[in-house]
């Protein structure tokens, strides 16, 4: 500082960030919106809103003021009505953090809480639950939202079928001409580094069972790579858009050998 002047105090109120920091992607599916609110409040679960009677599911919107700072606000329905309510400024450079720093404060403020947990429920979590009692076998929600969009660029496939007879291993879709073999894969049940929480009932007995399915993943990878196979992997939480571009390059490029 220098010839006796005040340095500048920059506010968050002040801040004018870029638009990947606050706003959304356009046309993206529902269903990816709020696997982001989810990522972002730390899970499902996690996003109550206490209401008369009841509860609602929350979301957290970004909005950009006319001085340009970014605000977040907590949107809910009430009986048929919207409600939304101010939580703070926010300034992280990023739009996922932003939303996280918005439920953080909701929190805080006593606005959200986490679901209760069902009595009997032998589950350690509602977010636990909600994964085991989604788990099926096949045609889940995310695999069913990248195959339509594998199809409607003009990709065809298997579905749910082995891709060597002889490996006990069924990909969710198959691309038997090229040899690609996509896998669809929970976060709970394949141990996701980004969204697996250990359980807290069962504790040992849901660890092994989760390391084995994780061995089982190397060693299908394994079986299928020696045998001349591209074997991608997406976590049930990725965005659909992304992993079709991932399933439609390795196609491209095994159909170029």
């Amino acid at each position: 500082m220098t010839g006796g002047g005040r340095a500048a105090v920059t506010r968050v109120d002040d801040r004018r960030l870029p638009e990947r920091a606050w706003k959304a992607p356009r046309g993206r599916s529902r269903a990816t919106a709020s696997a982001e609110q989810d990522r972002a409040a730390g899970g499902r679960h996690r996003r109550i809103v206490p209401v008369e009677g009841g509860e609602a599911q929350g979301t957290v919107e970004l909005r950009r003021r006319a001085s340009g700072a970014v605000h977040a606000y907590l949107r809910w329905t009430d009986r048929g009505q919207v409600r939304t309510r101010h939580l703070r400024a926010v300034d992280q450079p990023s739009r996922i953090r932003n939303l996280a720093v918005g439920w953080e404060h909701a929190r805080a403020e006593g606005l959200v809480r986490d679901a209760a947990r069902p009595e009997g429920s032998w589950a350690s979590s509602p977010e636990v639950r909600a994964s085991m009692r989604g788990n099926r076998g096949r045609d889940t929600a995310p695999e069913m939202r990248l195959r339509s969009m594998l199809h409607a660029r003009g990709l065809r496939y298997r579905v749910s079928t082995r891709p060597m007879v002889e490996v006990r291993r069924t990909a969710d879709v198959v691309f038997p001409r090229v040899k690609v073999a996509v896998f669809v894969d929970g976060c709970y049940w394949h141990g996701c580094p980004e969204h697996y929480r250990p359980a807290s009932t069962n504790s040992e007995f849901w660890r092994q069972k989760i390391e084995g399915n994780k061995q089982r993943d190397e060693t299908t990878n394994r079986l299928l790579g020696e045998a001349g196979w591209t074997v991608i992997r997406a976590w049930e939480h990725e965005d659909p858009a992304a992993v079709v571009e991932r399933v439609a390059r390795a196609v491209r490029s095994a159909g170029a050998g």
